[in-house]
């Protein structure tokens, strides 16, 4: 069964940039760059029916322009146990659109409905138990400068991930672009 999920691409000059912030937070298994996308909606192991269903749901997904996308920052999921460093996007009316639209798409295609809120970001390290709050907390407060990062997305990838514990490497299985 393939594990899939539907994201953004990231340019490789963005992710050029970013991986910039790569290094000095002692428990980061940082994600190499190519493999670099936001996440639009995760589905997980799916059967090959619910994939196929997928596919054709994308390529049937309304017309719409291309979204301008802007990463605005650093920060961290987890709180008291951090589990990922990440780069924040904008979550701007178009994107938040887009991923109510994966999220109908991939329950019509037969998948369960995502309970966690969508918080649009880049993940750039996995953050192993020796990556304490306080080490995190001191990466983010001595990270230069974050200026903004900005591209704009003209179509909506499926990948694939090999069944692992996160951080690719991930496969562009299809792309979809907008109208």
């Amino acid at each position: 069964m393939p594990r899939l999920f539907t994201g953004l691409e990231i340019p490789p000059e963005i992710g050029e940039a970013l991986a910039r912030c790569r290094g000095g937070l002692p428990g980061a298994r940082w994600i190499e760059p190519e493999d670099y996308h936001i996440t639009l909606r995760f589905l997980g192991d799916v059967d090959g029916t619910v994939a196929d269903d997928l596919c054709e749901g994308l390529a049937e997904a309304r017309p719409r322009g291309p979204i301008p996308v802007t990463l605005e920052g650093l920060s961290s999921f987890g709180g008291d146990k951090p589990r990922a460093l990440f780069a924040a996007v904008a979550a701007v009316p178009d994107l938040v659109d887009l991923q109510a639209e994966q999220e109908r798409i991939t329950r019509r295609a037969g998948a369960e409905p995502e309970r966690r809120k969508f918080t649009p970001h880049v993940t750039l390290a996995r953050l192993r138990r020796e990556a304490s709050p306080e080490a995190v907390a001191m990466y983010l407060s001595q990270a230069p400068l974050f200026e903004p990062l900005r591209f704009t997305a003209s179509r909506v990838a499926l990948f694939s991930a090999r069944e692992s514990t996160g951080g690719g490497p991930y496969v562009t299985e299809a792309v979809f672009p907008f109208a």
